[in-house]
């Protein structure tokens, strides 16, 4: 089994919200939350957990500060959500407050700031130590609409922040999932304050006229986190997904796009109802074969799970029961003539080398 790198994970947000402890395994959680309305708020059963990571060999995750702007809550259960830059801080302070305990004394999880601690949390990765080893994480903030002004990135970034998807639904900045706002002057000034801190540019949620935007005015790392091909799914999920010209132009970048597993956003008019079956792993592997078809290499698809993001189990691709079995899908590609450089390019090298070149030392 080859180590993986996951470049998106709502870990304090579901931690905060739904009190889930990442100590526990997946099945652990599940049977606490037996009996509660968690599993149907977050439309699914958990499947991330710490036994899992290890089993699964997630070594490092792209882990989100991410709020939902008021007018998207979904329901009372909701409490990272906002109404003004004021309320969203506080709840950003927060979220960062829990990430330093959970990475505090680094048995569990590791925060990762430069490329020292990145090397550190792979070393006993790589070698296939026995016993279980540190999860790395790497925070990504899921929606700078959201701040007061783009100059807070800088305070943020001395917290440990790396990475930054300047839209979630699109109230600012440019156009994302819910509203297509413009490209404004604002927007381009938060991007020259990412460049100045060498933050990763994460296109998500993103529409297609800015992302082509940012992609050409973005002079820094580059990568679309947790997103699926327009192409493939039939544009089930929309806006919310990423077009031909988009990828073409992220691969002539040098970036990559992450695979998101959740079968709404893997295969055109699946619903809730069609036997698990209905949806595989060769269904994760049709968007991975497209983008490679368009690169004509295997150097710019990865995984962005999202797992737990709003989905869980049983809406997951039918051979799938926890995070942990992302390790089926190396010997899926291999049946599919993907070769072993291949099989470590999209679990880990792809994500391992956008890090390379964009960690500070």
């Amino acid at each position: 089994m080859t180590y993986m790198i996951d470049a998106h994970q709502d870990i304090a947000y579901n931690a905060i919200t739904l009190h889930r402890d990442f100590r526990l395994s997946a099945h652990e959680i599940r049977q606490r939350e037996i009996g509660t309305s968690f599993p149907a708020l977050n439309n699914g059963e958990a499947t991330l957990g710490w036994k899992d990571y290890q089993s699964g060999k997630i070594a490092v995750i792209f882990a989100t500060l991410f709020l939902t702007p008021k007018k998207y809550n979904g329901g009372d259960y909701e409490t990272q959500t906002y109404a003004t830059p004021g309320e969203a801080r506080l709840l950003f302070r927060r979220q960062l407050d829990y990430y330093r305990s959970l990475t505090e004394d680094g048995r569990y999880y590791r925060l990762i700031q430069n490329q020292s601690d990145l090397t550190q949390v792979l070393q006993p990765w790589k070698s296939d130590l026995p016993g279980d080893h540190p999860v790395g994480l790497i925070l990504l903030l899921e929606g700078a609409e959201a701040l007061g002004n783009p100059q807070e990135l800088e305070e943020y970034y001395e917290e440990g922040l790396r990475m930054v998807g300047p839209v979630w639904s699109g109230l600012r900045y440019m156009g994302g999932t819910y509203e297509d706002h413009p490209f404004d002057s604002a927007g381009r000034h938060l991007l020259e304050v990412m460049a100045s801190l060498n933050l990763v540019l994460d296109i998500s949620h993103m529409r297609e006229r800015a992302a082509l935007t940012s992609l050409d005015l973005y002079e820094g790392p580059l990568m679309a986190g947790h997103g699926n091909c327009r192409t493939v799914n039939g544009g089930q999920g929309g806006e919310r997904h990423f077009t031909d010209p988009t990828l073409r132009r992220l691969i002539e970048r040098g970036g990559v796009m992450g695979v998101l597993p959740y079968n709404k956003f893997l295969v055109a008019d699946w619903n809730p109802s069609l036997p698990r079956e209905s949806v595989t792993l060769n269904d994760v592997i049709r968007h991975i074969d497209h983008v490679c078809q368009l690169s004509g290499d295997s150097k710019h698809v990865a995984i962005g799970s999202d797992f737990d993001g709003g989905f869980g189990y049983p809406r997951i691709p039918f051979e799938m029961d926890t995070i942990a079995d992302f390790q089926k899908l190396g010997p899926a590609l291999a049946e599919r003539g993907y070769t072993e450089e291949d099989i470590q390019n999209i679990m880990h090298q792809n994500w391992l080398n956008l890090l390379e070149r964009s960690l500070p030392a």
